[in-house]
C-alpha cells in the first residue's frame, strides 16, 4: 500500500501539484488541496515509519526517496496559499462589483459569504483564521476584503498566518495517520475526516451569534 499511496505523491511532481492546487482553490473551492497536502505528508510519514522499522531490523526496505520532505510540503502549501489568497484580493479589488455579481452566481460562495460575512466583520482577523478552515470560507475573505478595497497590511498578516496555521494542521494530520495508521488510503481518509471535522467546527464557531456591544467599525476583513 505504501507503493500505490506514494507513486501518487512522489517528489517532486507532488509539490508543483500541491502549489498549483492551492493556488487555484480560492477561486475553485471544489479543488482538493487540503487533501493532496494530507495524502502526500501520509505518504512521507509512513516511509520514514517503515525506514524506522527496517533500520532497526536490519532489513531492506523500499526507499523513502519517492515521497516528499514534511517541511517542504508545509513551506510549499502555505506559501501557495498566501500567494493565491494575494492573487484573489487584487482581482477583487481592481474587479469591484464584478466579484460581488460573480460570488452571488455561485451558491456556495454565496452561501459561504452569508454565513461569514457578519461574523467576519464583528470578529475581525482573529476570525479570518477560522475562515480558513471552514468551507469556501478562504474565497469569501480573500475576494471580500479585495472588492471592500481592505488595506493589504490589514488582510495579508491574517492571510499569511491563516496559511500557515491550514499547512501545519493538514501536513501534522497526515504525519500523525502516516505513524499511526501506515501509509494507506485508510490512513489518508481517517486523517481527511479529521480536516473535514476542523471545517465543520470552524463554520459552527464563525455562525454564532454577534455580541450585543455590534459591530466593530475597524475590524479587519
Amino acid at each position: 500500500m505504501l507503493e500505490d499511496l506514494g507513486s501518487l505523491t512522489a517528489a517532486p511532481c507532488i509539490y508543483v501539484i500541491v502549489v498549483v492546487s492551492v493556488l487555484l482553490d480560492v477561486f475553485l473551492p471544489v479543488l482538493p488541496s487540503g487533501v493532496l497536502v494530507i495524502a502526500a505528508a501520509t505518504a512521507a510519514a509512513g516511509a520514514g515509519a517503515a525506514d524506522a522499522v527496517d533500520a532497526a531490523t536490519g532489513a531492506a526496505g523500499p526507499a523513502a526517496g519517492g515521497v516528499p520532505d514534511l517541511l517542504v510540503l508545509a513551506l510549499c502549501a502555505a506559501t501557495a496559499s498566501v500567494l493565491g489568497d494575494l492573487a484573489a484580493y487584487r482581482l477583487a479589488r481592481r474587479g469591484g462589483e464584478r466579484f460581488d455579481r460573480a460570488i452571488a452566481r455561485s451558491r456556495r460562495l454565496s452561501s459561504a459569504q452569508d454565513r461569514l460575512g457578519t461574523a467576519l466583520v464583528r470578529g475581525g482577523g482573529p476570525l479570518v483564521l477560522l475562515a480558513r478552515f471552514a468551507p469556501a470560507g478562504r474565497s469569501v475573505v480573500s475576494l471580500g476584503a479585495g472588492a471592500a478595497h481592505r488595506a493589504v497590511r490589514e488582510f495579508l498578516p491574517w492571510s499569511a498566518l491563516a496559511g500557515l496555521m491550514w499547512a501545519g494542521y493538514g501536513v501534522s494530520l497526515g504525519y500523525v495517520g502516516g505513524q499511526w495508521l501506515g501509509a494507506s488510503w485508510f490512513g489518508a481518509a481517517v486523517s481527511v475526516l479529521a480536516l473535514l471535522a476542523a471545517g465543520s467546527a470552524a463554520a459552527y464557531a464563525l455562525r454564532r451569534p454577534a455580541r450585543p456591544d455590534g459591530p466593530r467599525p475597524d475590524a479587519t476583513a
